[in-house]
């Protein structure tokens, strides 16, 4: 036994003096030799015997601790997790509707770091659940992981699914649309009609899922519109949706999955005055000699149906207490439904004169609102007929004004068979001016017919 080990020591030492003592040796001769007059004493140290046994011991104990310390180093177990790896599902997609899935689980990977990277790195059939041969039902499944190296270990999270398999129906819905994102569109556009390249789809699902669907559409996205101009446009792979009756997305398989949608624009648009309404009252002893503004009409724009009921643009001032000329800036308000005016501002300019005031007599009331299948009316006295305006303002404006730009009313909504007491209102068609009935109310008896 000591032969064998003095032996093996024996040839380990010359392996190592062989390799790494001489060459080192040798080196350090030259570079003494050429840089160093006193290298002879170290070749005479390096040459004792003593000092290379130290030395051959020194390296075999420093190379013995670093080849043990990798060795160990792989042998120690470690552990890794694949986070979010997606579920691949194997059934019938023709025939079933799957629900219960995960869409992802956590992979942990379990041996030594060496063999860990290289599962990393090598490709694998991933996270599979086999559903085959599994009928409608509740069902209780495990999810494997393929991994082609055997010996890494591994745990999936959560490692078994309560799936439910449904059978697949169909029917066929009509199919509407909805325009998205409507103000991206251009404010001198407006859309006037959508064609769509099919009105009916088929939808597919659990039974269940499909008695949900109240209604689906068609998004029509104006962000997919590239050039925005008059005209007719194609729209093409426009997702489809199905909605319950809440406005909530329902997940059922619809078919076809996109469509094309045609579209025509039209750029709309009327030319309307700006009519300037004072509100409030100037000051005692004036009125209202003049109003005047920098713009008289507007380009309007929006649909056809809100321009043809577009007569004018209000703008509002307030000429409460004022007692002097005024000049106004002012924001021109966008009347519900209009898209774009061509204008935003306007500077109204207000002049005063000294007030004066006439009657105009003879006023016929007109009744509103009355029910005339059900009811007619008449009023109690001559008096409740016609009444007497008081018309306030500049002499050279309440001059020019008749009792034809004179209206008075009442307001008869929701009135039944009776008799009232009714406020009498009272409006004219030149709002320089200031009107006041002289008689506030009237008397009307309601009768059924």
């Amino acid at each position: 036994m000591k032969k064998k080990i003095n032996k093996t020591f024996g040839g380990f030492f010359s392996l190592v003096d062989k390799y790494i003592i001489f060459p080192i040796t040798k080196l350090i001769m030259k570079l003494r030799n050429k840089y160093d007059k006193s290298g002879k004493e170290l070749e005479n140290w390096l040459s004792k015997k003593n000092t290379i046994l130290f030395i051959s011991l020194f390296l075999a104990a420093v190379t013995f601790i670093i080849v043990d310390q990798k060795i160990l180093t792989f042998q120690q177990s470690s552990a890794e997790v694949l986070k979010n790896q997606t579920v691949l599902v194997k059934y019938n997609e023709e025939a079933y509707v799957v629900e219960g899935v995960p869409e992802t689980v956590d992979i942990t990977l379990i041996g030594n770091a060496t063999e860990i990277y290289i599962a990393k790195q090598s490709p694998s059939n991933g996270i599979v659940l086999d559903l085959s041969g599994l009928k409608p039902g509740t069902h209780k499944v495990s999810l494997n992981y393929n991994q082609t190296i055997g010996s890494v270990d591994y745990t999936v999270n959560p490692a078994v699914a309560n799936v439910t398999i449904y059978q697949k129906v169909s029917e066929t819905q009509t199919l509407n649309y909805d325009i998205i994102n409507q103000d991206k569109l251009d404010t001198k556009l407006t859309i006037k009609n959508v064609t769509l390249s099919t009105d009916q789809v088929v939808i597919k699902g659990a039974e269940y899922q499909l008695n949900k669907v109240a209604n689906v559409k068609a998004l029509i996205d104006i962000n997919n519109i590239i050039k925005q101009q008059a005209g007719n446009v194609t729209v093409k792979d426009v997702q489809l949706k199905a909605y319950d009756e809440k406005g909530n997305v329902v997940d059922v398989e619809i078919l076809p999955e996109k469509i094309d949608a045609q579209i025509e624009l039209v750029s709309s648009y009327k030319d309307v005055p700006i009519k300037i309404i004072p509100n409030g009252t100037v000051a005692f002893g004036y009125a209202i000699a003049s109003i005047s503004s920098n713009i008289t009409t507007i380009t309007a724009y929006g649909t056809t149906d809100i321009l043809n009921t577009l007569e004018y643009i209000p703008v509002e001032i307030d000429v409460q207490d004022i007692s002097s000329d005024k000049s106004y800036k002012l924001e021109i308000t966008k009347p519900a439904g209009v898209k774009m005016l061509s204008s935003s501002n306007i500077t109204v300019d207000v002049k005063l004169a000294e007030s004066a005031s006439r009657d105009i007599e003879n006023i016929q009331i007109e009744y509103l609102n009355l029910d005339e299948d059900q009811y007619t009316l008449q009023a109690v006295s001559k008096e409740d007929r016609t009444i007497t305006v008081s018309v306030k303002g500049v002499k050279s404006v309440i001059d020019k004004i008749t009792a034809d730009d004179i209206k008075a009313s009442i307001d008869l909504s929701g009135y039944i068979e009776g008799t009232y007491e009714v406020d009498v209102v009272v409006t004219g068609t030149d709002l320089k001016a200031e009107y006041v009935a002289k008689t506030k109310k009237v008397n009307i008896i309601i009768s059924k017919k």
